[in-house]
C-alpha cells in the first residue's frame, strides 16, 4: 500500500480541536468512514501514535489501514517507531508490510534501529531488516550487511542479503562475500547466488 507522507485534515478556523480521547475512541466506531476520519485526524495529534498502532491488530480495511500507517509516519519516527517495530513479527501481512512501508519514510528512525534489526534472534525480521537496508544510502547499507554476513548462520537471511548487495553494493563487497560462500560451500543455491552476484559487481567495476 503506497503511503502519503503528508495530507491535511485540520479543523475549521476558529473551531476549538475535538479532544484527542473523542477522535481516539472514533477509530473503534462502526462506521468505516468514522474510522478512517479519525485516524487521518490523529495524525495531526502529537501523542497519538500509541492509539493508532493499538486500532491496528483489529482493522480489516484497508483503507484505514493506510490512514493509519500515514499518520504514524506523519507524527514521526521518534514517536511511532517504537510501536511499529514489533509489527515485524505480526502474522498478519498487511501489518508487516505497513510497517516496513512507514519505517522507510523514517530514514533517522529507521538508521537508529536497523542494526538491532539485523541481529534479531526471528530469522523471518532479520530477512525484513534486509530488505529495509535498500532504502539506505548504499555505502551505509553495504557496510552493514557486510558486517551481518560476516555473522549471519541462516542461509535464507545470507541469501536475502546477497540479492541487496548485488543490487546496491560495489566491489568492496567482493571479500564478505567471497568468506560467506566459503562458509555455506554445501548450500548450493547460496553458493550460486554469491558467484552470480560477485559476477555482476566486478563487471559493475570495469
Amino acid at each position: 500500500m503506497p503511503l502519503k507522507k503528508r495530507e491535511s485534515s485540520h479543523a475549521p478556523e476558529g473551531r476549538a480541536p475535538e479532544p484527542v480521547e473523542v477522535v481516539v475512541g472514533e477509530l473503534r466506531h462502526p462506521d468505516p468512514e468514522r474510522r478512517w476520519s479519525a485516524a487521518r485526524r490523529l495524525g495531526e495529534r502529537p501523542g497519538a501514535a500509541a492509539a493508532l498502532a493499538a486500532a491496528l491488530p483489529g482493522e480489516a480495511d484497508p483503507r484505514i489501514l493506510e490512514a493509519i500507517f500515514t499518520s504514524l509516519i506523519r507524527l514521526g519516527g521518534e514517536e511511532s517507531a517504537p510501536f511499529l517495530l514489533p509489527l515485524l513479527r505480526s502474522d498478519e501481512a498487511a501489518l508487516r508490510l505497513g510497517a516496513i512501508e512507514a519505517l522507510e519514510a523514517m530514514p533517522a528512525a529507521l538508521a537508529a534501529h536497523i542494526e538491532g534489526l539485523l541481529q534479531d534472534p526471528d530469522s523471518d525480521v532479520r530477512i525484513f531488516a534486509v530488505e529495509l537496508t535498500r532504502k539506505m544510502p548504499a555505502e551505509q547499507a553495504l557496510a552493514l550487511l557486510c558486517r551481518m554476513l560476516d555473522r549471519e548462520d541462516h542461509p535464507n537471511v545470507c541469501a536475502a542479503a546477497v540479492d541487496v548487495l548485488a543490487e546496491i553494493g560495489s566491489a568492496d563487497a567482493a571479500p564478505c562475500l567471497d568468506r560467506c560462500r566459503a562458509r555455506f560451500a554445501g548450500q548450493a543455491f547460496l553458493t550460486f547466488a554469491i558467484t552470480q552476484a560477485l559476477d555482476g559487481l566486478s563487471r559493475t567495476a570495469t
